[in-house]
């Protein structure tokens, strides 16, 4: 019987050098494959380029390890699906999660595609995630279950993956913690050993943020304006509520803020750079307490702050998913309409999974939080577990 033949996506990182490792101690075949999803280097800070490094670390480590290895180049996919999805986001005022979306779009479709082309059984990635499977009504049921070291869990980015994905995908690493990794890149003399872990977007490399977007989004000059915390509508009596469809649409809907309720505290170049709960970029001194965005305005142009991270204008106990941004990983729990499903949640990576329940109605899917978030953000994923089975996920609305 010959080996089942694994593609492990070689980031020229620590994680996916010991994926590679591992597989082949387990006797799969292993190919390593590169991808290069970014062209353009006149958005990166430094003069280090930084996909040339990485793939070259990739390479030394396949030759290492005596895998083949090759380089794809994904950027056409990845500028239509990843970077035009930011851009679109961000002019309509919401905050992308690039991430998310790379893990469903790139690594498990179009890297997965090419995989299955060169006659892999499997794909395999760096993440901190574990795959169960079960038998449920005699069909095979995969489970999408957190990572075992706590502080790196990454199960969060994978939350947009279908059945059809993770039954292909395998997670070498899940069962380890980071520093176990590196003893055994150490012990195998795996040059990416101590490579500091990549920050940033998943493909420009060390870029900011802010420096990418003006490329694209033309800066424009607007007011920044502190909303004080005895605003009335922070204030205002909670109504009796007909129905706890009508309670949780109440709760869910963020407060709108106008000019006139604050004070005009600063200048800004354009409201789609700044996201809810930051706090850094505003440049505006001579609060008691810093700064915090508690919205934005990008039709109007505004910034709204609050003073202090315990400000009432940053906390929302119950968010929305629409329809057509909602995805269950475990397809056969999902809810029908009026169905309820207590589960824990988080709504941005590495943030510790809290109690929430899930309310289905005909348009969509409330999260009830028993505790108030901050910096609930449109645009980005919320994901909901039953102990550390992430079964689903969706965009907030």
């Amino acid at each position: 019987m010959k080996n089942k033949r694994v593609i492990v996506g070689l980031s020229g990182g620590v994680d996916s050098s010991v994926a590679a490792y591992l597989l082949k101690e387990q006797g799969y075949e292993v190919i390593g494959l590169f991808m290069k999803n970014w062209h353009d280097d006149s958005v990166t800070i430094s003069d280090e380029c930084p996909w040339l490094e990485d793939s070259n670390d990739a390479m030394l480590v396949a030759d290492k390890l005596g895998i083949p290895f090759q380089t794809v180049d994904l950027s056409v996919q990845y500028k239509e699906r990843i970077v035009d999805y930011m851009f679109k986001e961000y002019e309509n005022g919401r905050t992308p999660n690039p991430d998310v979306l790379c893990n469903r779009e790139i690594k498990f479709d179009v890297f997965m595609d090419i995989a299955l082309e060169l006659g892999a059984d499997y794909v395999a990635t760096g993440h901190y995630c574990r795959k169960g499977t079960i038998e449920k009504e005699g069909e095979q049921v995969h489970q999408l279950l957190a990572g075992v070291d706590e502080n790196k869990d990454q199960s969060y980015f994978l939350c947009q993956l279908s059945q059809g994905q993770l039954a292909k995908a395998l997670f070498p690493i899940g069962e380890l913690t980071k520093p176990e990794v590196r003893d055994i890149a150490k012990a195998q003399g795996l040059i990416t050993a101590e490579k500091k872990d990549s920050q940033g977007l998943c493909f420009i490399g060390k870029v900011r943020l802010p420096d990418f977007l003006q490329q694209q989004l033309k800066p424009k000059e607007g007011v920044i304006v502190e909303i004080p915390e005895t605003l009335d509508s922070y204030h205002k009596s909670i109504p009796r509520f007909d129905s706890k469809t009508s309670e949780l649409a109440f709760h869910s809907t963020k407060p709108e803020y106008a000019v006139s309720q604050g004070k005009i505290v600063g200048k800004h170049q354009g409201a789609h750079y700044f996201t809810k709960g930051q706090r850094k970029g505003l440049a505006v001194g001579g609060t008691k307490e810093p700064l915090f965005v508690i919205d934005t305005d990008v039709n109007e142009n505004v910034i709204y702050t609050g003073q202090g991270n315990k400000h009432p204008g940053l906390y929302r106990s119950v968010l929305f998913v629409k329809n057509e941004e909602l995805h269950w990983v475990r397809e056969d729990l999902q809810l029908s309409d009026s169905e309820t499903m207590p589960a824990k949640a988080r709504i941005r990576y590495r943030q510790a999974l809290e109690n929430a329940k899930l309310y289905k109605v005909d348009s969509g899917l409330y999260v009830e939080f028993e505790n108030k978030q901050s910096a609930i953000t449109e645009g980005q994923f919320v994901a909901w577990y039953i102990d550390d089975e992430l079964i689903g996920s969706g965009v907030i609305s």
